[in-house]
């Protein structure tokens, strides 16, 4: 109910306030299960994607989203789960395993799972390698990754600040062609399916956003002192 509400609201709205150009939303299936495979560049990336999309797609949050009090913790709780998001402790040694399972349970209802296979924000705007969690949902769920490539969205919410940036910025979502598995991969072995598979996502998404490939991982920043 939250979300149906709350979704008839906030798009619009976040529309006419940033005003993105979207591009190749076709290629997002209406209906069935699907990964939607983007690249990472602000927090607000995970707003962006729903407010564009006419089906709901799920993102993962930090559970510290879901856990505040008073009025501020309950608008906050009511923001995040009316963009369809759910709870996930990043600070929890398993919490990578029960992400994927998080995960594997929303494309098995038939909804679309939203996944930024860099790990974490891009800080200096190159495109790190993709983490192998991706291509375990879709060869193990047997799903579509529609790949996307975003741009623009730093603009809005830069890395490290607290709340958007209101008014006009020029933010582009393009929507790539659906990357099928089929029985590409029948008889590889698990880890270099994976692999092969994170590769071209992530090729895919060099494609429609023309960033420089990093070549390494990216990893989250140490907590500070």
């Amino acid at each position: 109910m939250l979300y149906t509400v709350a979704h008839g609201v906030i798009p619009p709205l976040a529309r006419a306030m940033w005003r993105p150009v979207v591009e190749g939303l076709h290629h997002v299936p209406a209906t069935g299960p699907v990964i939607v495979a983007s690249n990472h560049l602000s927090f607000f990336d995970s707003v962006v994607i729903p407010v564009v999309v006419p089906r709901k797609v799920v993102f993962l949050a930090k559970s510290d989203y879901f856990t505040g009090t008073g009025v501020k913790g309950t608008l906050t709780r009511a923001w995040f789960e009316g963009l369809g998001m759910l709870p996930v402790d990043r600070d929890d040694t398993k919490a990578a395993i029960a992400s994927l399972d998080t995960a594997l349970e929303v494309l098995r209802r038939g909804e679309a799972f939203g996944i930024y296979p860099e790990g974490t924000r891009s800080r200096d705007g190159r495109l790190y390698r993709g983490r192998t969690g991706v291509a375990h949902l879709a060869l193990t769920a047997g799903c579509p990754v529609v790949p996307v490539g975003l741009q623009g969205t730093e603009d809005i919410q830069p890395v490290g600040a607290n709340r958007p940036r209101l008014g006009k910025v020029d933010v582009t979502v393009r929507f790539g062609e659906p990357i099928t598995v089929g029985d590409d991969y029948d008889g590889v072995p698990s880890g270099r399916a994976r692999r092969d598979l994170t590769d071209r996502i992530m090729g895919a998404i060099a494609g429609l956003t023309g960033q420089e490939p990093a070549g390494v991982y990216n990893e989250r920043p140490a907590p500070q002192a």
